[in-house]
Protein backbone atom coordinates (compact mmCIF):
# COMPACT_ATOMS: atom_id res chain seq x y z
CA UNK A 1 0.00 0.00 0.00
CA UNK A 2 1.14 3.21 -1.11
CA UNK A 3 2.11 5.69 1.67
CA UNK A 4 0.50 9.40 2.68
CA UNK A 5 3.40 11.58 0.96
CA UNK A 6 3.82 14.95 3.13
CA UNK A 7 5.24 17.78 2.27
CA UNK A 8 6.25 19.58 5.18
CA UNK A 9 9.21 22.43 7.30
CA UNK A 10 9.19 21.86 11.15
CA UNK A 11 9.90 25.70 11.46
CA UNK A 12 6.07 25.64 10.01
CA UNK A 13 3.62 25.74 12.68
CA UNK A 14 0.92 23.23 11.10
CA UNK A 15 3.85 21.40 9.85
CA UNK A 16 4.86 20.71 13.05
CA UNK A 17 1.08 20.42 14.46
CA UNK A 18 0.23 17.31 11.62
CA UNK A 19 4.01 15.70 11.96
CA UNK A 20 3.08 15.38 15.52
CA UNK A 21 -0.50 13.99 14.83
CA UNK A 22 0.57 11.70 12.15
CA UNK A 23 3.56 10.54 14.49
CA UNK A 24 0.99 10.31 17.62
CA UNK A 25 -2.08 8.51 16.06
CA UNK A 26 0.80 6.03 13.33
CA UNK A 27 -0.98 7.72 10.77
CA UNK A 28 2.12 6.33 8.25
CA UNK A 29 3.77 8.84 6.09
CA UNK A 30 6.85 9.65 3.26
CA UNK A 31 8.25 12.53 4.46
CA UNK A 32 9.38 15.24 1.63
CA UNK A 33 10.69 18.36 3.62
CA UNK A 34 10.30 21.20 1.81
CA UNK A 35 13.41 24.34 3.08
CA UNK A 36 10.96 27.30 3.47
CA UNK A 37 14.59 28.98 3.85
CA UNK A 38 16.10 28.16 0.96
CA UNK A 39 13.03 29.40 -0.82
CA UNK A 40 12.03 25.27 -2.17
CA UNK A 41 8.85 26.17 -2.25
CA UNK A 42 9.15 28.34 -5.49
CA UNK A 43 10.63 25.54 -7.33
CA UNK A 44 8.66 24.87 -10.64
CA UNK A 45 8.08 21.23 -9.30
CA UNK A 46 6.71 22.56 -5.62
CA UNK A 47 4.35 25.43 -7.11
CA UNK A 48 2.93 22.53 -9.60
CA UNK A 49 1.84 20.20 -6.42
CA UNK A 50 0.48 23.71 -4.91
CA UNK A 51 0.42 27.07 -6.68
CA UNK A 52 0.11 28.59 -3.40
CA UNK A 53 3.83 27.72 -2.52
CA UNK A 54 2.93 26.98 0.68
CA UNK A 55 3.46 24.11 2.95
CA UNK A 56 1.81 21.85 4.65
CA UNK A 57 0.83 19.14 1.39
CA UNK A 58 -0.33 15.92 1.29
CA UNK A 59 -0.71 13.60 -1.80
CA UNK A 60 -2.50 10.45 -0.94
CA UNK A 61 -2.33 8.09 -3.99
CA UNK A 62 -2.60 11.37 -6.24
CA UNK A 63 -5.37 13.59 -4.23
CA UNK A 64 -3.40 16.61 -3.07
CA UNK A 65 -4.90 18.84 -0.30
CA UNK A 66 -2.62 21.99 0.62
CA UNK A 67 -4.57 22.96 3.78
CA UNK A 68 -3.67 21.98 7.68
CA UNK A 69 -7.34 21.94 8.86
CA UNK A 70 -8.43 20.64 5.79
CA UNK A 71 -5.81 17.69 5.88
CA UNK A 72 -6.57 16.86 9.39
CA UNK A 73 -10.37 16.39 8.76
CA UNK A 74 -9.55 13.98 5.77
CA UNK A 75 -6.66 12.01 7.72
CA UNK A 76 -9.90 11.12 10.56
CA UNK A 77 -12.21 10.40 8.36
CA UNK A 78 -9.56 7.87 6.04
CA UNK A 79 -7.47 6.58 8.90
CA UNK A 80 -7.93 4.42 11.92
CA UNK A 81 -6.87 7.19 14.72
CA UNK A 82 -8.01 7.08 18.04
CA UNK A 83 -11.12 9.12 18.18
CA UNK A 84 -10.19 11.39 20.81
CA UNK A 85 -8.37 12.92 18.44
CA UNK A 86 -11.36 14.65 16.43
CA UNK A 87 -14.31 12.48 17.74
CA UNK A 88 -16.76 11.61 15.73
CA UNK A 89 -19.64 12.23 18.34
CA UNK A 90 -21.53 15.47 17.07
CA UNK A 91 -21.25 17.46 20.30
CA UNK A 92 -17.45 16.92 20.74
CA UNK A 93 -16.66 17.00 17.24
CA UNK A 94 -18.37 20.69 17.15
CA UNK A 95 -16.44 21.49 20.23
CA UNK A 96 -13.13 21.01 18.72
CA UNK A 97 -14.49 22.34 15.16
CA UNK A 98 -15.28 25.65 17.44
CA UNK A 99 -11.69 25.80 18.53
CA UNK A 100 -10.31 25.64 14.88
CA UNK A 101 -12.21 27.82 13.65
CA UNK A 102 -11.63 30.33 16.35
CA UNK A 103 -8.06 30.06 15.87
CA UNK A 104 -7.24 31.15 12.68
CA UNK A 105 -8.14 34.35 13.11
CA UNK A 106 -7.03 34.50 16.88
CA UNK A 107 -4.21 32.12 18.42
CA UNK A 108 -2.45 31.69 14.44
CA UNK A 109 -2.91 34.97 13.03
CA UNK A 110 -2.05 36.99 16.11
CA UNK A 111 0.81 34.67 17.48
CA UNK A 112 2.34 34.57 13.86
CA UNK A 113 2.18 38.02 13.00
CA UNK A 114 3.60 38.53 15.88
CA UNK A 115 7.12 36.78 15.06
CA UNK A 116 6.87 37.73 11.47
CA UNK A 117 6.86 41.41 12.40
CA UNK A 118 9.43 41.39 15.30
CA UNK A 119 11.73 38.64 13.53
CA UNK A 120 11.12 37.02 10.27
CA UNK A 121 10.30 39.97 7.99
CA UNK A 122 13.19 42.49 9.43
CA UNK A 123 15.73 39.80 8.63
CA UNK A 124 13.82 38.90 5.46
CA UNK A 125 13.86 42.54 4.33
CA UNK A 126 16.86 43.38 5.75
CA UNK A 127 15.01 46.51 7.69
CA UNK A 128 14.89 47.41 11.45
CA UNK A 129 11.92 46.18 13.25
CA UNK A 130 9.15 48.40 13.69
CA UNK A 131 9.15 48.77 17.48
CA UNK A 132 5.60 50.22 17.68
CA UNK A 133 4.16 47.96 15.21
CA UNK A 134 5.46 45.12 17.16
CA UNK A 135 4.12 46.51 20.45
CA UNK A 136 0.01 47.02 18.81
CA UNK A 137 0.71 43.27 17.61
CA UNK A 138 1.73 41.90 20.95
CA UNK A 139 -1.32 43.82 22.85
CA UNK A 140 -3.60 41.96 20.58
CA UNK A 141 -1.63 38.78 21.37
CA UNK A 142 -1.76 38.96 25.08
CA UNK A 143 -4.98 39.75 24.74
CA UNK A 144 -5.47 36.21 22.79
CA UNK A 145 -3.46 34.34 25.21
CA UNK A 146 -5.06 35.77 28.39
CA UNK A 147 -8.69 34.32 26.75
CA UNK A 148 -6.84 30.88 26.41
CA UNK A 149 -6.06 30.93 29.73
CA UNK A 150 -9.54 32.50 31.35
CA UNK A 151 -11.58 31.02 28.38
CA UNK A 152 -10.21 28.11 26.89
CA UNK A 153 -8.89 26.59 29.62
CA UNK A 154 -11.71 27.39 32.39
CA UNK A 155 -12.31 23.96 34.70
CA UNK A 156 -10.44 21.63 31.67
CA UNK A 157 -7.57 19.71 31.36
CA UNK A 158 -7.32 20.89 27.66
CA UNK A 159 -8.42 23.26 24.93
CA UNK A 160 -12.20 21.37 24.02
CA UNK A 161 -12.58 18.75 27.10
CA UNK A 162 -10.26 16.32 29.42
CA UNK A 163 -9.11 14.45 26.28
CA UNK A 164 -6.13 15.90 24.48
CA UNK A 165 -7.17 16.29 20.65
CA UNK A 166 -5.72 18.04 17.77
CA UNK A 167 -6.98 21.19 18.63
CA UNK A 168 -4.54 21.24 21.54
CA UNK A 169 -1.36 20.20 19.18
CA UNK A 170 -2.65 23.46 16.73
CA UNK A 171 -2.81 25.72 19.40
CA UNK A 172 0.81 24.81 21.04
CA UNK A 173 2.49 24.79 18.17
CA UNK A 174 1.20 28.58 17.50
CA UNK A 175 1.95 29.41 20.55
CA UNK A 176 5.55 27.88 21.14
CA UNK A 177 6.22 29.93 17.88
CA UNK A 178 6.42 33.27 20.05
CA UNK A 179 9.19 32.17 22.03
CA UNK A 180 11.37 32.70 19.02
CA UNK A 181 10.52 36.37 19.31
CA UNK A 182 12.38 36.15 23.00
CA UNK A 183 8.48 36.09 24.15
CA UNK A 184 7.40 33.83 27.20
CA UNK A 185 3.52 32.89 26.40
CA UNK A 186 3.27 30.73 29.78
CA UNK A 187 5.04 33.78 32.08
CA UNK A 188 1.99 33.90 34.85
CA UNK A 189 -0.34 31.61 33.05
CA UNK A 190 -0.69 28.76 35.51
CA UNK A 191 -3.55 27.05 33.17
CA UNK A 192 -1.14 27.66 30.10
CA UNK A 193 2.04 26.80 31.59
CA UNK A 194 -0.19 23.33 33.12
CA UNK A 195 -1.97 22.65 29.83
CA UNK A 196 1.85 23.29 28.34
CA UNK A 197 3.17 20.32 30.09
CA UNK A 198 0.18 18.16 29.86
CA UNK A 199 0.40 18.16 26.05
CA UNK A 200 4.13 18.46 25.16
CA UNK A 201 4.07 14.80 27.72
CA UNK A 202 1.74 13.49 26.02
CA UNK A 203 2.67 14.09 22.82
CA UNK A 204 6.72 13.04 23.84
CA UNK A 205 8.92 11.95 22.22
CA UNK A 206 7.44 13.32 18.79
CA UNK A 207 6.98 16.78 20.25
CA UNK A 208 10.80 17.46 21.47
CA UNK A 209 11.36 15.78 17.72
CA UNK A 210 9.52 18.33 16.03
CA UNK A 211 10.63 21.21 18.16
CA UNK A 212 14.14 21.04 17.72
CA UNK A 213 14.70 23.35 15.01
CA UNK A 214 12.53 25.79 16.90
CA UNK A 215 14.60 25.18 19.90
CA UNK A 216 17.72 25.95 18.27
CA UNK A 217 16.02 29.44 17.07
CA UNK A 218 15.36 29.85 20.72
CA UNK A 219 18.72 29.55 21.95
CA UNK A 220 20.05 31.90 19.01
CA UNK A 221 17.40 34.61 19.58
CA UNK A 222 18.14 34.39 23.95
CA UNK A 223 21.31 34.85 23.51
CA UNK A 224 21.31 37.74 20.70
CA UNK A 225 18.94 39.61 22.42
CA UNK A 226 18.14 38.04 25.90
CA UNK A 227 15.35 36.27 27.61
CA UNK A 228 11.33 37.27 27.56
CA UNK A 229 12.10 40.43 25.14
CA UNK A 230 8.94 41.87 25.74
CA UNK A 231 8.00 45.20 23.67
CA UNK A 232 5.26 46.20 26.30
Amino acid sequence: MAKLIFYYDLLSQPCRALYMFFKKANVPFEGKVVDLLRGEQFTPEFEALNPFKKVPVINDKGFVLIESIAILRYITRTHNVADHWYPKDSVKQAQVDEYLEWQHTNTRSDCALYFLHKVLWPVMNGKPVNEQKVAQLEKKMIITLDLIENVWLKNKKFLCGNEISISDIFGICEIDHTRMAGFDPYANRPNLSEWKMRTSSYLSPYYEEANEVLEEHVVKYNKKYGKFNSKI
